[in-house]
C-alpha cells in the first residue's frame, strides 16, 4: 500500500466515525425531546404516564404537626431523656 492509500483510509474512516458520532447524538437528543414532551399532557389517574408519586396517588403530602406522638413510642419523651439533669419537658 502506498502512503497516498493509507492516507485515504485514515482520512475515510474518521469521516465515517465523525458521521455516524453525530447520527447517534442527533438521535439520542431528538429521542429525548419527544419523550419530553409526553410529560407537558394532562396526566390523571387513569393515565399510563406517571411523572411522580403524587400524580398516581392524587392526596398530595400531609404533615402532622410538632406536638403530635410519632407513634406507639415517642423517642423524644423515652424515660432515659426524661431523667437527664437540665433537661425541659414540654
Amino acid at each position: 500500500m502506498t502512503p497516498a492509500e493509507i492516507q485515504s483510509l485514515v482520512v475515510g474512516l474518521i469521516q465515517r466515525l465523525g458521521i455516524s458520532s453525530v447520527f447517534l447524538v442527533v438521535a439520542f437528543l431528538g429521542f429525548c425531546v419527544i419523550v419530553g414532551f409526553t410529560k407537558h399532557r394532562v396526566i390523571g389517574k387513569s393515565s399510563l404516564v406517571v411523572r411522580s408519586l403524587d400524580d398516581r396517588v392524587g392526596s398530595g403530602a400531609r404533615f402532622l404537626a410538632p406536638d403530635v406522638p410519632r407513634g406507639p413510642a415517642d423517642q423524644l419523651q423515652t424515660p432515659e431523656l426524661l431523667e437527664q439533669p437540665g433537661r425541659q419537658v414540654s
